[in-house]
């Protein structure tokens, strides 16, 4: 089943051959053309990236599409506007390895319904203004990137936050201070997925249809 022909036409810039970041927009745009009408997301900053209303034939519920490495946590995003979310939705996985220095393959899927109570559930006794107080010191400029490190790292030691199924990671370094949350791959398939197949998958796919086996992508590089 060969479909990343039309995903790259749909977007050709972001997708191009050496981007090694566009595995996640790739993911998306695979399941917007195959099962939500082609939706175009209008942002970044949109509630949802594929709204209710895209969703026709598979609930009809906002949906949260994460490109993931095999093995690796599923970042959520902002701490905040996770935690306040009190709707059910679909959150879509698509997890890959890197196969050979250019190529990248999926290897596992899943589409989960998640329920307000089990969301709720996976943040354990973590309310919204323990988050507030959390993200006000990774936020407070009054404190050096070292300080705000060590306060937010102690606070995440601590109850309610050791309560929680999800993972608070700040992110406090010279660009940006946010306060971003994450599910563990394993955690994903116990609490939302129990009984799937968690491992490395022949054929994964998504509501019967199977994924593009591999697609152009460099390992990420970092440097110092």
């Amino acid at each position: 089943m060969k479909m990343w022909p039309l995903i790259l036409l749909l977007c050709p810039a972001a997708l191009a051959a050496e981007e090694v970041q566009a595995h996640g927009l790739l993911f998306e745009r695979w399941l917007c053309v195959t099962f939500f009408g082609g939706h175009e997301p209008a942002g970044y900053t949109q509630k949802w990236d594929i709204p209710a209303e895209a969703n026709k034939n598979h609930g009809g519920i906002p949906v949260n599409p994460k490109a993931v490495k095999h093995g690796a946590p599923i970042g959520l995003g902002d701490a905040l506007r996770q935690h306040d979310i009190a709707e059910p939705f679909l959150l879509i996985i698509g997890a890959w390895e890197q196969a050979d220095a250019k190529t990248k393959r999926w290897v596992n899927a899943r589409a989960a319904r998640v329920e307000p109570a089990q969301w709720r559930a996976l943040w354990g006794g973590v309310t919204r203004a323990d988050l507030e107080r959390l993200d006000a010191v990774v936020k407070d400029k009054a404190l050096t990137l070292e300080e705000a490190r060590a306060r937010a790292q102690a606070m995440k030691t601590q109850p309610p936050f050791t309560t929680a199924v999800i993972q608070l990671n700040p992110k406090i370094d010279r660009s940006q201070r946010r306060l971003q949350c994450s599910l563990r791959f394993d955690d994903f398939f116990t609490h939302l997925a129990p009984g799937a197949p968690r491992g490395r998958l022949e054929r994964p796919e998504i509501f019967g249809v199977p994924l593009p086996g591999s697609f152009a992508s460099g390992a990420r590089s970092f440097q110092k």
